[in-house]
């Protein structure tokens, strides 16, 4: 009997599709990979890792357990990805909409 055949997916494939669907939505990002993985740059405290399965994110943090607590969504659906990063960027771009150097620098160079 032959075992079943793994199918590989391109990281930095996955990761343009969901840099695409995020653009889509109004949010610029960035795509950087090597090491088999790729990461998606969004935001702030917001990157998108990416193995060719699976894009995953921190989204907070347990302080019981003192770990980071991460979502994950299959890399086959980029666009619903894109979808639930959308909702954690803007609670992150709410959070850290304040004053300061780099909210000055936001604001002078987004159109």
């Amino acid at each position: 009997m032959n075992a079943p055949k793994l199918i590989t997916i391109d990281p930095r494939h996955s990761a343009e599709l969901l840099r695409q669907a995020l653009a889509g939505k109004g949010i610029a990002a960035d795509v950087h990979d090597g090491y088999g993985l790729a990461l998606v740059s969004v935001w702030v405290g917001l990157v998108v890792w990416c193995d060719g399965r699976h894009f995953w994110w921190r989204t907070g943090w347990n302080a019981t357990r003192r770990r980071v607590i991460y979502a994950w969504h299959p890399a086959v659906d980029p666009v619903r990805a894109a979808h639930r990063i959308s909702m954690q960027y803007a609670d992150l771009r709410a959070a850290h909409s304040g004053k300061g150097p780099l909210a000055d620098f936001v604001r002078e160079v987004e159109p």
